[in-house]
């Protein structure tokens, strides 16, 4: 495909099943000449595609006649987006005005990050911890899911992984961010060769970050830019999105165990070698616990 002059950003939408959503989230983007927009739609049953093509028919669409996963979903973008800075955005969110704008000027002025993100708020006008993180060391995953992290929230020992001792009101370095609003600068996506596949969905933005910070790039967190997220929409996962789009039991099942996978899959790539036997057997065992007692809950 021919190279389309003067794309300063690709904006990537993975959708399954988020019609609703879908629209409230082409629309609250900026239309601008630099900016390229590709919604990547994983088999919709809903009415998605139809609406993208009589409503915005300024975005290019892809149509996957099966549900690839998040990262094989939006690898589907590689040879299409043309953008000095790729913007990876869930089909269930909403941009406030000059999101975009201020997060590009950001990644100007700032060469030494290679990827960046903004706040981003839950409907109800909570944090969506994702978007602000450490990485899920061994000692990071213990306190996590012993709970330590959430009884101690200030404390850098036990708030590793939720980073939640760090200001949110300022602009810092985080160790990853989520892929619901993961903004990367095309030359270093290129360079790591995009999205991991060996994970369906989750844990492949930890695995991306991982891999930017590999390379010697800052991951930083830009909070006076903000979107809001129905978490969950794809996954049906979570109450906040549950009202507003459309999933089926065996889609969240695929959805759940993936998200688990994901914390086994991460462990096994960059700490099983650095660390004893035994901590993976009790970090891997915690996972399989929490799997166990959140299965169905959300």
């Amino acid at each position: 495909m021919r190279k389309p002059p003067g794309v300063k950003l690709s904006i990537i939408i993975l959708s399954h099943n988020t019609e609703k959503l879908l629209e409230q989230c082409l629309e609250s983007l900026p239309k601008r000449d630099d900016y390229q927009v590709i919604v990547i739609d994983n088999a919709s049953t809903d009415g998605s595609v139809a609406m993208v093509e009589e409503k915005f028919p300024w975005a290019k669409l892809v149509k996957n006649t099966t549900n690839l996963g998040y990262t094989k979903g939006n690898n589907g973008a590689q040879k299409l987006a043309f953008g000095e800075y790729v913007l990876f955005l869930n089909s269930d969110t909403k941009v406030y005005k000059n999101t975009l704008e201020t997060m590009v000027a950001f990644m100007d002025s700032h060469p030494d990050t290679g990827v960046s993100t903004c706040l981003t708020e839950l409907p109800d006008g909570t944090l969506y911890y994702a978007c602000h993180r450490g990485f899920p060391t061994p000692w990071n995953s213990l306190a996590y899911f012993s709970g330590l992290a959430k009884v101690f929230p200030r404390w850098k020992i036990f708030a590793g992984y939720t980073a939640t001792y760090l200001p949110i009101d300022k602009i810092h370095e985080i160790d990853a961010c989520s892929g619901t609003f993961l903004f990367i600068r095309k030359k270093i996506l290129d360079q790591i060769g995009w999205f991991d596949e060996d994970y369906f969905a989750y844990g492949e933005d930890i695995e991306m970050c991982f891999r930017v910070k590999e390379l010697g790039y800052k991951i930083m967190f830009v909070p006076n830019a903000k979107i809001m997220h129905y978490w969950g929409a794809s996954s049906g996962l979570k109450s906040t999105s549950k009202e507003v789009a459309a999933t089926d039991p065996k889609n969240q099942a695929r959805w759940n165990e993936a998200r688990y996978d994901a914390m086994r899959i991460f462990y096994d790539k960059h700490y099983r070698r650095k660390y004893p036997g035994f901590l993976r057997t009790l970090v891997l065992g915690g996972i399989s616990l929490a799997n166990y007692l959140r299965r169905g809950r959300d």
